[in-house]
């Protein structure tokens, strides 16, 4: 029986909070978020700019959910040591360092720019 659409809301939503209440990545990705939006409102970022920086939390947000759902997969699987498990889970550390590392690079070129243009005035 197919669920319904508040019903598929309803475990997202729930999802999110758990990711966001049990994850310790959160601890770091949740003020990285609070400092983009900070700098970007006291650089004056463009529209387009904001939404680039937006886009960029939002993948790093979500691979880091991928991420912690992968973990909490795996565990449920076996708590045995096995390379495949221990291979797929460095795969999803892997994506979520380079979605950070991506997404540090072009929230560096979009504030360097913004300050350069501050400062040049």
């Amino acid at each position: 029986m197919a669920r319904s659409w508040p019903a598929k809301f309803q475990s997202a939503f729930r999802g999110i909070w758990l990711a966001l209440s049990k994850e310790r990545s959160f601890a770091v990705h949740l003020p990285m978020t609070a400092a983009v939006l900070i700098a970007g409102v006291l650089l004056r970022v463009s529209l387009l700019e904001g939404c680039v920086l937006g886009l960029c939390v939002a993948i790093v947000l979500s691979v880091e959910v991928f991420n912690t759902a992968i973990e909490y997969l795996s565990r449920e699987i076996t708590r045995d040591q096995r390379p495949g498990i221990a291979t797929a889970l460095d795969m999803a550390s892997g994506a979520v360092l380079l979605a950070s590392l991506g997404s540090a690079a072009i929230g560096s070129a979009i504030f360097l720019h913004r300050l350069s243009l501050m400062l040049a005035r």
